[in-house]
């Protein structure tokens, strides 16, 4: 009876004990999956030879579906026609390959589906999973490492294509304008790359930032990078490539009328040596300018207009001869629009300038005026750039400082005769304290010609400096921000960069990032030395 007692009392106790832990909370559900999906079955077989199907299906311990087949799915080598890859857009066990093509002879083929392949629950990634198969009696094993980033920039877009053309009796450089390559693959969101199940041979490298994903290059579209020499694999060598934009062959689109008294010759490539020649007879007193469009392949031939329905034109370059007849119908003019782009505060080492819509075709300095917080007069000079659409006001400022410019109507008179409104800009300058200063001691000892740049984090140019020897640099009045340094080795001493081309085998210049991060703060100095004979 004692023990009948007892078990009641337990039995009550473990009751409450499970009601009260019931109320304090609720099931977890278990850990969180974390695992990737795992193929468990392939048909036919992972690595088959002599493969003859036509379907492959390939069977996995959970549910999967896709993501970004499209971006992260290579065939190598391409295949002309698309295999039908099913499920889309539902969770399945299986994954079906219908190839529609005819598969190549003793070739070792690989589907790579990137990242592509996640479990249905998690999301968790089968990362760089492939399936491989060779028509041949043997599966191709060699492979190639490297890397592909931008030749000038400091970040290098993503997806980036790597080609491998196999170097025999039929291949030419010209190649690979017009084919797909014999193996490929994708870096994908990385810069790093590699090719596997690769035969062995004779190859040219090509990295692709291939934006109309044929695998064919576009040089007007496409951004190239290349290895110097054919490659011969087997290898241990770990490739670099850097990709450039080519300078496209130049090309002159068809010239058509944009405004009245506006005709633009839109072209493609360097316009340098292009001669534009009106060949219709003009009246008393007419007058052209040709200059060329801000931020735009385009140049402008600005007219005074006269009554004809059209205009005719003889453009040559080089062997370029051609005449072309506009035909004029806008009645539409552009009238003068100014613009000043630093207004407020003003850096010291900056100069206020007004843009323009239409060429500037006078300035009046005496209807210009500039005061200082003191309002007394303020001297100054005017400078017009060759394109007569910038106008710089140059007058010295001191730290602290108001001043007002003034223009009086008819200051600039633009191509069309017509002139500016009253205008006013007030201008104020900082303190030194309110700018940092960054000292560089550039180490140089084999004189090599360089192009000091020092850029903001978006990548725009601050100041720039050039030199040829050891020496210090220092940059001052800088705003409070981060910067970086750019080197450019300059190795034609022209003053620029300058990219390369795939055809006569040359490449970028090259360009190297600090990879420190320049944190200047108002009132700070900073101090690097960078030695460019490790570089």
């Amino acid at each position: 009876m004692k023990n009948l007692f007892t078990f009641f009392i337990l039995s009550l106790l473990a009751l409450a004990t499970t009601t009260n832990c019931a109320r304090k909370g609720s099931p977890t559900g278990g850990p969180k999956d974390t695992l990737s999906p795992v193929m468990v079955t392939a048909n036919p077989a992972y690595e088959s030879t002599n493969f003859k199907a036509k379907k492959i299906k390939l069977n996995f311990d959970e549910y999967i579906k896709f993501k970004d087949l499209n971006k992260q799915l290579i065939v190598s080598p391409p295949l002309k026609h698309q295999s039908v890859i099913t499920p889309v857009g539902t969770a399945s066990k299986k994954i079906e390959i219908e190839i529609i093509d005819t598969l190549k002879e003793n070739t070792t083929y690989s589907f790579n589906f990137g990242n592509s392949i996640v479990d249905n629950n998690e999301g968790n990634e089968l990362g760089s999973f492939k399936y491989v198969f060779s028509t041949g009696d043997y599966v191709d094993s060699l492979e190639i490492y490297g890397s592909a980033s931008d030749a000038f920039e400091m970040e290098t877009e993503k997806e980036i294509s790597i080609l491998l053309y196999e170097i025999d009796e039929n291949y030419t450089d010209s190649i690979i304008y017009k084919e797909k390559p014999m193996y490929l693959t994708n870096t994908l969101d990385t810069i790093i790359f590699d090719i596997t199940n690769i035969k062995s041979g004779t190859y040219q490298l090509i990295a692709l930032k291939d934006y109309n994903n044929n695998y064919i290059y576009d040089p007007n579209d496409d951004k190239i990078g290349f290895a110097d020499t054919p490659i011969e694999i087997p290898t241990d060598s770990v490739f670099t490539l850097q990709l450039f934009n080519e300078i496209p062959t130049f090309k002159l689109k068809r010239p058509l009328e944009k405004r009245m008294g506006k005709v633009i010759f839109g072209y493609r490539g360097k316009k340098e040596n292009l001669s534009i020649e009106l060949l219709t007879e003009t009246p008393k007193g007419f007058k052209s300018f040709v200059n060329k469009e801000k931020d735009k392949d385009t140049l402008n031939f600005w007219f005074s207009p006269f009554e004809t329905d059209s205009l005719q034109f003889r453009v040559q370059r080089d062997t370029l001869d051609k005449l072309y007849t506009v035909m004029l119908r806008t009645k539409k003019r552009d009238s003068l629009s100014l613009e000043a782009p630093i207004s407020g505060n003003i850096n010291p080492k900056d100069t206020f300038y007004l843009e323009s819509n239409v060429p500037m075709e006078a300035i009046d300095p005496s209807k210009i005026y500039i005061s200082d917080q003191d309002t007394l007069a303020v001297d100054f000079k005017t400078i017009l750039n060759p394109s007569k659409t910038k106008l710089a006001i140059d007058f010295d400022r001191v730290r602290n400082g108001k001043y007002q410019i003034d223009m009086l109507p008819e200051a600039i008179v633009g191509f069309f005769g017509k002139s500016n409104d009253t205008l006013q800009y007030i201008l104020r300058t900082k303190d030194i304290e309110d700018f940092g200063i960054f000292e560089l001691q550039l180490n140089n000892p084999s004189n090599k010609h360089l192009i000091v740049d020092l850029i903001t984090e978006k990548g725009a140019l601050e100041t720039q400096r050039f030199t040829s020897e050891s020496t210090a640099f220092s940059f001052e009045d800088l705003q409070p921000k981060t910067y970086f340094v750019r080197i450019i080795f300059d190795e034609n001493n022209n003053k620029k960069w300058d990219t390369g081309n795939f055809l006569k085998k040359i490449q970028p210049e090259k360009v190297y990032y600090y990879p420190v991060e320049i944190k200047l703060k108002a009132n700070w100095t900073i101090n690097e030395v960078i030695d460019v004979s490790s570089l």
